[in-house]
């Protein structure tokens, strides 16, 4: 029992309680503006683009600051973030790409249900890779 509270308290905590708040804000933006260019009968390749453009730029800003809180704003760093950041989000957008390609050109599958799965599968790529790589504690 001991051992089950303390893999809890690793991975409920207050940096992944703020990481999925925070994502699901990112991933309703997202939603919310891929559903928009949908609407304007703008092509899901483009659409999805204009919609990971926006969002990561609200992620950046709240997981440096709040989730992973990352204060400083010295040039160097904050530029080593940015665009570890981004080229972060570039790999999950390819895994997207992906994805989506597979379930909508090739399986079939209604867009939005595509588009909700891979933002599934996303969010999971983006706090690995956030956690492990982008935003890591420096020793000392």
């Amino acid at each position: 029992m001991e051992r089950l509270r303390t893999i809890f308290k690793k991975l409920v905590n207050r940096e992944t309680i703020l990481y999925v708040v925070f994502g699901v804000l990112t991933t309703l933006i997202n939603l919310a503006v891929f559903a928009l260019c949908s609407r304007l009968s703008i092509a899901w390749e483009l659409g999805n683009g204009i919609a990971w453009i926006v969002s990561v730029l609200f992620a950046f800003i709240t997981n440096k600051l709040f989730v992973f809180e990352s204060k400083s704003f010295r040039f160097g760093i904050f530029l080593r973030e940015l665009l570890s950041f981004f080229a972060a989000r570039l790999f999950s957008l390819a895994v997207e790409y992906a994805g989506l390609w597979l379930l909508i050109d090739v399986l079939g599958w209604k867009e939005m249900l595509a588009k909700i799965l891979m933002n599934i599968v996303v969010i999971i790529l983006n706090y690995l890779l956030s956690k492990l790589l982008i935003f890591k504690k420096q020793a000392g």
